[in-house]
């Protein structure tokens, strides 16, 4: 931490829960020793995904849903470079976060890596088209004289049509793609924010995979590694991104801000744990939900508030219910001709169902 950052009075809070776009981006207090890290050479951040952001946070102001306390723990993660393991019911805001803390620190597109009980690792890293290569590879070959049949015979030289250009053959690059987690992990001059969802949902062993690149801040591409080119340019999980890769190895420059979310339906290893610092998202209040439902629709329809008060009502019975549900229930009393009682009554109450009976 620079001596002006040890002088300003909460000077290591950059970060403060409005979800207000900077006309400057802040600069991120200084890692501590052992979460630096050397990659290179450094990129800009790709810009920030409006379209993205907006369905996420609601075209409005955004709604203070953390305290002081759970804004400290975000300034925590953000200062020691280590992950961030949001737990909660389902609908409060957990994935809504990344988004908030990219769009108030100006760090670009949130790159989301969604989890199910199928993923891996590698998933996360990268992919390689092996099948597309091939293929590639063969339709090269066909294209043109084979260089070892030799040149046309001399007599027919002048009587040849012309020869287009024969095209390069194709190279390994252009068949790998960096997932999300690989992505992240780039070489970027500032981080890059990694939404890691319902990372609960995942196979038993992949925590336990995340601790060795979470902890180094690098992975290698082993395809790339046994290449017989030094670099390769692969594409990313950016839109059109494309990135260098050296040697087949890639590691970050600066730690990225990883969003890690879980619904609390299972436990993490401990050593998984103990490199995250933990954040419990609960329900908002009902004046949070009515100032959220404002924000997202940009106004408030005639019977938002007996919604909300049914909504919380609900939640309070012991219920499993997302803000989700509340946003539709309300969006429905702005349809022309739609009327909340009797067979509108059905149609909320459906919307407003309790989603741990799944059905």
């Amino acid at each position: 931490m620079s001596a002006q950052e040890q002088t300003v009075p909460n000077g290591w809070r950059i970060f403060h829960g409005t979800g207000s776009a900077p006309a400057v981006p802040p600069a991120l207090p200084e890692p501590p020793p052992w979460r630096r890290f050397r990659g290179g050479p450094p990129s800009p951040v790709p810009p920030a995904d409006p379209q993205a952001a907006l369905r996420r946070l609601g075209p409005g102001d955004v709604t203070p849903q953390l305290g002081e306390e759970e804004i400290d723990i975000v300034n925590a993660a953000l200062l020691l470079r280590r992950p961030l393991l949001i737990t909660g019911p389902p609908g409060v805001g957990k994935s809504t976060l990344a988004y908030l803390i990219s769009r108030e620190l100006g760090l670009g597109r949130v790159l989301e890596w969604n989890i199910v009980s199928r993923t891996t690792l590698r998933d996360g890293i990268y992919a390689h088209d092996a099948m597309g290569r091939a293929q590639a590879i063969a339709a090269w070959r066909a294209d043109g004289p084979d260089p070892a049949e030799g040149a046309a015979p001399a007599e027919d030289v002048n009587t040849a049509l012309p020869q287009k250009p024969r095209q390069l053959p194709p190279v390994l690059g252009d068949f790998i793609t960096l997932g999300p987690l690989g992505t992240a992990l780039l070489p970027y001059d500032r981080p890059r924010v990694l939404l890691v969802d319902e990372l609960d949902k995942s196979d038993i062993d992949l925590p336990n995979d995340l601790l060795h690149v979470l902890e180094n801040g690098s992975y290698d591409v082993p395809e790339l590694v046994r290449d017989a080119a030094d670099t390769a340019r692969v594409h990313t999980s950016d839109p059109g991104g494309r990135a260098e890769v050296r040697d087949g190895r890639v590691e970050c420059r600066e730690f990225p801000v990883v969003v890690i979310t879980s619904n609390g339906e299972r436990e993490f290893p401990a050593a998984f744990r103990r490199r995250c610092l933990p954040l419990e998202m609960r329900t908002p209040s009902r004046e949070q939900l009515l100032a959220m439902v404002e924000g997202h629709l940009g106004t408030r329809p005639r019977g938002t508030e007996d919604l909300v008060d049914l909504f919380v009502q609900r939640v309070q019975a012991g219920g499993t219910h997302s803000l989700d549900q509340l946003l539709n229930a309300v969006q429905m009393t702005t349809a022309g001709g739609f009327q909340a009682d009797g067979d509108g009554r059905k149609l909320v109450e459906m919307l407003l169902r309790d989603l741990a009976k799944g059905r």
